[in-house]
């Protein structure tokens, strides 16, 4: 049977339906657990930690809105991450995590074989927790880190942790995508990301969308991308004082680079057409690119914590 899904939305779980998750854990019959804003015992919490210890199956983990809800709690996570191998996607959005919460995560996130995609949006973090994080963003030639980086909503970093942030991104060989939309960074904060997104030669997804930005930063991500050469396709600018013409003129130039990219890509194929099959290498999938589907037989839950919806309890394993 293949690995399915598990996805319960607001509820309160009993011990029973604790016990059923954990043993479908630890028989590895899970591909994505998301208990979102769920509420349970702190002995089930730990429970279920350590059937995410156990799987080996699960790549998706959403404990978004409030499931880590204190220091005892984030212990208990970071033990059961320092033993799991398989999650790839660590949903933690809206957890009340503070510096402290990352000093006692950080080692199995930067030890983690596995983990790429790590939301951390909301969840009352500072400048030392930037600290850590960067340390998950390996220049070249070092080892493999995060690829998707969420850190919206943490008002509490300042213009120091945003720099390091702008430093570390610069030089990361593999992140690919990241969202800091709602945090108060201003037209500064926004010149030092582009130097950042004109430095990588990897990231294409850069979200900063109601971050106090105005047209003076708007002219300087234009100008990056009319003159120079840029991994960058997507670039969220909603929400700011700047102007409609500026975000169109932005959005044709990603296009444009984007198409001839396409255009490369379909030439590349052609001319391979004829040439011997190579085993097939399954690529890492942006979490943020909605028209891209992780699981083919349940619904993703694709940065499921930044818009709460209203969603009736509902748990699928799918066959």
């Amino acid at each position: 049977m293949l690995p399915g899904s598990i996805q319960i939305t607001g509820e309160t779980l009993s011990g029973a339906e604790v016990k059923d998750i954990c043993d479908s854990l630890k028989e590895n019959t899970v591909r994505l657990l998301s208990v979102r804003g769920c509420q349970f015992s702190d002995r089930d919490f730990g429970r279920v930690c350590r059937g995410v210890a156990e799987s080996h199956s699960l790549a998706q983990l959403n404990l978004n809105l409030g499931v880590v809800s204190s220091i005892t709690r984030t212990k208990q996570l970071a033990d059961a991450l320092k033993t799991n191998r398989s999650i790839q996607t660590l949903f933690l959005h809206g957890s009340p995590l503070l510096d402290a919460g990352l000093v006692a995560l950080n080692t199995a996130l930067s030890t983690h074989p596995s983990l790429v995609c790590l939301d951390l949006g909301d969840c009352m973090l500072g400048d030392e927790a930037v600290r850590l994080i960067c340390g998950m963003l390996p220049p070249d030639g070092a080892k493999s880190g995060l690829r998707e980086l969420t850190l919206s909503a943490n008002p509490a970093i300042t213009t120091k942790g945003w720099a390091r942030l702008a430093v570390a991104v610069a030089h990361s060989s593999q992140l690919r995508v990241l969202n800091l939309d709602y945090n108060p960074l201003g037209d500064q904060i926004a010149g030092m990301l582009a130097v950042a997104v004109a430095s990588s030669r990897t990231l294409e997804v850069l979200d900063l969308e109601g971050t106090g930005l105005t047209n003076q930063s708007a002219q300087i991500f234009l100008d990056m991308v009319e003159n120079y050469p840029t991994s960058l396709r997507v670039l969220v600018l909603a929400e700011n004082d700047i102007s409609p013409e500026l975000q169109q003129q932005i959005s044709d130039l990603l296009s444009e680079g984007e198409e001839e990219e396409d255009k490369e890509a379909e030439a590349q194929a052609n001319a391979n057409a004829n040439a011997p099959l190579a085993c097939e290498k399954i690529a890492w999938i942006p979490h943020s690119n909605a028209r891209l589907q992780l699981w083919p037989r349940s619904t993703p839950l694709l940065a499921a914590g930044l818009r709460p919806r209203n969603q009736a309890r509902a748990s699928q394993y799918s066959a």
